[in-house]
């Protein structure tokens, strides 16, 4: 901490979806088809399968199918499908900013599907992207985490993770990382972050002597009072309406 609302650290990894790229529409276009044509209930598939690995998640959900050969065909679709795909508010900002300083980012989607909606959306391919093809465990595992830091050369405790979902919020403190959340119905009522914001962009970061400085957002509140507080711009959304 530097500060009154600050936090100081060597480097930024971001999850992707719901954090960076809106693609509430996509994803649940895809799974809602997938589902259906499972004979599957789209509510529940919908529920099941935010900020987590597409194998784990129809692994979970659906034994009797080959999770491997259907997360593979459901990935493709999304990577193909980018209409209605949107930049959160303030990343091409917040990553222009840290050009020249560590960042990455962490996602629960394949390369191939995290590659299409960065260029997409117009936001660059960090150098250290860790997807769902460089893990064998996805969040709620530190895996992917740990793999960005080492990537990075920077220690997880002097890392910040930038999440909007429970899984990832859970990987990253596993990692032993400092979270901030976005604001949302993903991040859950137990197990989330200290500080929240509305969007990526109130972030805000500034290079100082060498250091990545953050505003920290607001303290979260304590379990079981409800935060009712929306950002106009990062309206709440569903448990489906971001994967990974």
């Amino acid at each position: 901490m530097t500060g009154s609302g600050e936090l100081s650290c060597r480097a930024v990894l971001f999850d992707l979806d719901g954090v960076l790229v809106r693609s509430g529409a996509v994803v649940e276009r895809s799974w809602t088809e997938w589902a259906r044509d499972r004979g599957l209930e789209p509510a529940r598939v919908l529920a099941a399968c935010h900020g987590r690995r597409s194998v784990e998640v129809i692994a979970a959900i659906a034994p009797h199918l080959d999770a491997a050969a259907e997360a593979a065909r459901l990935e493709a679709r999304q990577a193909a499908d980018t209409d209605g795909l949107t930049r959160c508010r303030g990343a091409d900002a917040v990553l222009a900013a840290l050009s020249g300083a560590a960042w990455a980012v962490v996602t629960s989607g394949t390369s191939a599907l995290a590659r299409s909606r960065l260029r997409a959306t117009g936001l660059p391919v960090p150098d250290v992207l860790v997807t769902a093809d460089d893990v064998t465990s996805g969040k709620p595992a530190p895996d992917g985490y740990l793999a960005a830091s080492r990537a990075l050369g920077v220690p997880p405790a002097d890392c910040v993770v930038v999440e909007d979902a429970l899984p990832g919020v859970t990987a990253a403190r596993a990692a032993g990382m400092t979270v901030v959340g976005v604001r949302g119905p993903a991040l859950g009522p137990e197990e989330s972050p200290a500080r929240v914001i509305g969007a990526v962009g109130d972030l805000a970061p500034r290079l100082r002597a060498g250091r990545i400085v953050l505003l920290g957002g607001t303290r979260r509140p304590r379990p079981g009072v409800a935060d009712t507080s929306h950002d106009p711009a990062h309206p709440s959304r569903t448990h489906a309406q971001e994967a990974s």
